[in-house]
This record gives C-alpha cells, sequence and structure tokens, in this order.
C-alpha cells in the first residue's frame, strides 16, 4: 500500500484492509484525528491485539470545531517520537471518513507518502434512523475497540 507520491494522492482503505496493514507492516500507525470528546464517550481503536496503540491527534478542536492550524507539527512530532518514517503507512480514522480524509491530505503534502483514509471511519455513516454504529466502520466490522 504505497501512496502515490507524485500528487500526494490518499486512496481510501477498508476498515478490514487497514486492519490488515497494521498488522503486517511493522512501521504502520493508525491516526485516529477525532476530538477528545468522541475518543472519550465514543471509544477508540484497540491496537493492543497486534502490539501498537492508535496515534490520537484532534484535527478539529472542541467544542468550536475548527480546524487545529498546528495539526500538521503536533501529529509529525508524535510521529517522529514512534519512529515512524516518511514512506511508512499511515492510516487515518475519524467518525466517518471526512476529517480522516482531510488529515491525510495535509500530512501527504506535508512529505508523508503513504497516507490513507480509513473509509467509514470509526462509527460509520448515518443509517435509515439517523444513527451511527450499524451501517458500516471500525465497530460494525467487530474489529477491537476500547471505551474511554
Amino acid at each position: 500500500m504505497s501512496g502515490q507520491n507524485g500528487d500526494r494522492a490518499v486512496d481510501n482503505v477498508d476498515v478490514e484492509a487497514t486492519w490488515q496493514g497494521l498488522a503486517s507492516r511493522p512501521g504502520s500507525q493508525l491516526i485516529d484525528v477525532r476530538t477528545r470528546a468522541e475518543w472519550t464517550y465514543v471509544g477508540i481503536p484497540d491496537l493492543g491485539p497486534i502490539g501498537k496503540r492508535a496515534v490520537l491527534v484532534e484535527w478539529q478542536t472542541f467544542p468550536d470545531q475548527t480546524v487545529d492550524l498546528r495539526f500538521v507539527e503536533r501529529l509529525a512530532g508524535e510521529l517522529k517520537a514512534v519512529g515512524a518514517q516518511l514512506d511508512d503507512d499511515l492510516f487515518f480514522i475519524c467518525r466517518s471518513g471526512g476529517r480522516s480524509l482531510a488529515a491525510a491530505k495535509a500530512m501527504a503534502e506535508a512529505g508523508y507518502q503513504a497516507c490513507h483514509n480509513v473509509a467509514g471511519g470509526f462509527e460509520g455513516p448515518l443509517d435509515d434512523d439517523r444513527h451511527r454504529g450499524s451501517v458500516g466502520g471500525w465497530k460494525t466490522a467487530g474489529l477491537p475497540w476500547l471505551q474511554g
């Protein structure tokens, strides 16, 4: 799963392929860009079974929901701390895939060469009753997660 260096494109990867990529590539990282409130009240992906932990850096601040202008700098620092390289696979996840796509594109522009958006996110899209968590996403796929 290498990124496309020429145009810094970010691809969409489903949650099962994300789990496989994280499990099979030692340098790969899962970056959860949701808010602290979401991590606490909705839960976070549990990478313990594969000997990793999710990198948690907010794309938008809570409660005002403005994009953190220091996101790239903050995440680059976190990635450096865990030993991630510019060519390691980085999987970005949010609630349903929108914020994570924007965050992945920002990091690709900053020089990270293999940025992937986790399609469906942690909770997936809205169902017919306008609820999340039953149509798609990390939780619905039965992947490990922890309540914050």
